[in-house]
């Protein structure tokens, strides 16, 4: 594959173009409900909302105003952050959180980070700001080019987080074995098809992109053993947002199992209890 996708670049890069893209958006496999998990799902109110003609299942725990939105990461689902869930109801929080495109109970067999930023921006137009956000992996990208958008969120937790698209584009790469040809043509595919009307989009798939712009209070937890995304995507926001930003460092726990942690949830919930009285 790696050496077609070389060749197309040079002969047919819009071509190429399309098919690293299909690709680059597709999550390997689809995680299933784990039983841990399945007793706090049970409890969720569901709903539907509709993205690029495909089915998008959401779910909410409480009924107060301002919730807490859980933003998931690649090739996982809304019920791997069921401890953060748990945690946040135990303290009156009303929770509302997705499974993307590809993803959990939704359809559609890949997303976008154009696709995670319309999702919650139909959820903010039916809850209001949110409280906070809480992200992992690719979620904490999404989550910060989404709230340059006008969508309010006082505090935002961030576990594992990416900070750029070109580091994505930079494990992509290496993954398949593909030279920049690829990477030009794929990039060419994502602003024509994705975003052919903000030619000044690509700076902002950056998370330390205007820290002005996402004027919450942060918390980054990332293990330095993470082998998925390096610790230095988390201490490169930690720096752009300066006093805003506090960095917690964990080791041993990696990229996943970092979420079940209970000193994390119990850090994050405290981090989050911080802010301005939850409205009931």
């Amino acid at each position: 594959m790696s050496t077609t996708l070389n060749l197309a670049a040079r002969i047919t890069p819009g071509l190429a173009g399309r098919a690293a893209f299909a690709l680059f958006v597709r999550p390997v496999g689809r995680p299933r409900l784990r039983s841990d998990e399945a007793a706090l799902m049970a409890e969720a109110v569901r709903g539907r909302l509709t993205v690029d003609g495909i089915p998008v299942t959401t779910y909410r725990w409480g009924e107060g105003d301002r919730p807490v939105l859980a933003v998931h990461g690649w090739t996982s689902r809304a019920s791997r952050l069921a401890g953060f869930i748990e945690a946040l109801r135990a303290q009156g929080h009303t929770v509302v959180s997705f499974d993307a495109p590809g993803h959990g109970e939704s359809g559609g067999r890949a997303t976008t980070i154009r696709r995670q930023r319309e999702i919650i921006r139909q959820l903010h137009a039916r809850h209001g700001d949110f409280s906070a956000v809480v992200a992992h992996s690719f979620g904490v990208l999404a989550t910060f080019f989404t709230l340059r958008d006008g969508i309010g969120a006082d505090r935002i937790v961030a576990v594992g987080g990416v900070a750029d698209f070109d580091y994505l584009l930079a494990g992509f790469r290496r993954m398949l074995r593909v030279g920049p040809g690829v990477e030009r043509a794929l990039r060419a595919y994502v602003q024509d098809r994705l975003f052919p009307d903000e030619p000044d989009v690509w700076p902002r798939f950056d998370a330390r992109h205007r820290p002005e712009q996402v004027p919450a209070q942060i918390l980054l937890v990332h293990d330095i053993d993470d082998d998925v995304a390096a610790p230095d995507q988390s201490r490169g926001i930690a720096a752009a947002y300066g006093d805003r930003a506090r960095l917690i460092e964990t080791k041993g726990l990696g990229h996943r199992r970092i979420l079940a942690d209970p000193e994390v949830i119990a850090t994050a919930v405290e981090f989050l209890a911080e802010a301005a009285p939850i409205a009931r």
